[in-house]
């Protein structure tokens, strides 16, 4: 091997792990996602929902201000809490701070995700929420309304121990305390339980869960490997449409020190939806 080749297979050695390293600190940095949608009347003024999903307890500058300025600047009448707030295994502190300074704020919902209850100690983050003054939703519904827009703001725990027809009982309970005048949002942690959320006329579903497959695939929006969808997920970042005209919105949501590998070419966001 010649003294050249020897130099370029070192600057090889060299480039691609830094490469790596860089795309997985870019891929940390939070970014906003602003999504408008047609769901309102056109007299009515915006109404402006913000999505918070899989924060994981994760760090977020201290008192969490790295999030909670970037969620001021949008200004939101609604804030979800769409599930995997906080974790299994890191401590509660970093959700408690974000909560806390969110639900003095903003009319904040919560519904749960699955390290919640691998927890062991969903019973205990509920109260804790309840107590923080967040609104819990477990298979209910709660209506708001902002000038001529009222929304029946449904939710629906995380099926981890849950059989799927008390799952599907929870829908079918929220789902019937819905007018048909109002916006009907649901929220639910789970974004592949599609066939399920397409019985039911919601406008609007709000959930995480997928982290955006880890691994997001540039221009053809799928992810390498998303739980409980598998390989190439399809639903795992973004806007849906289902088949009965339902809209999915899909956040890739705020974990980052809690993941088992790095995130690329994949921003934890929020996602703010403005609704006209």
């Amino acid at each position: 091997m010649s003294k050249k080749q020897k130099s370029k297979k070192l600057y090889l050695r060299i480039a691609i792990p830094l490469i790596l390293i860089l795309l997985m600190l870019w891929s940390w940095v939070p970014v906003t996602e602003r999504i408008s949608l047609d769901l309102i009347d056109g007299d009515s003024e915006e109404i402006r929902i913000a999505l918070i999903t899989d924060l994981h307890s994760c760090y977020y500058g201290k008192n969490q201000n790295w999030l909670v300025r970037r969620i001021e600047k949008e200004n939101p009448d609604i804030v979800i809490l769409g599930g995997d707030i906080l974790d299994n295994h890191l401590s509660d502190d970093n959700a408690h701070l974000l909560i806390e300074q969110l639900c003095q704020k903003y009319p904040t919902y919560y519904v749960s995700g699955n390290h919640e209850y691998w927890s062991g100690r969903i019973d205990e983050m509920k109260d804790y929420l309840k107590d923080a003054g967040v609104i819990v939703l477990e298979g209910d519904c709660d209506t708001i309304s902002f000038g001529n827009s009222t929304f029946d703001i449904c939710g629906i725990d995380d099926p981890t121990y849950l059989r799927n027809d008390e799952w599907e009982e929870q829908i079918r309970s929220a789902y019937d305390k819905t007018e048909d005048s109002h916006v009907k949002v649901l929220a639910s942690h789970r974004p592949e339980r599609v066939s399920t959320y397409e019985k039911y006329d919601f406008d609007l579903i709000l959930t995480g869960h997928a982290h955006a497959g880890q691994l997001r695939i540039p221009f053809v929006n799928k992810g390498l490997l998303a739980p409980d969808q598998g390989f190439m997920a399809k639903y795992v970042s973004g806007t849906y449409e289902l088949s009965n005209g339902s809209i999915m919105e899909v956040s890739r949501g705020l974990a980052r020190e809690t993941t088992p590998l790095p995130r690329f070419f994949n921003h934890p966001e929020v996602v703010i939806l403005k609704l006209n």
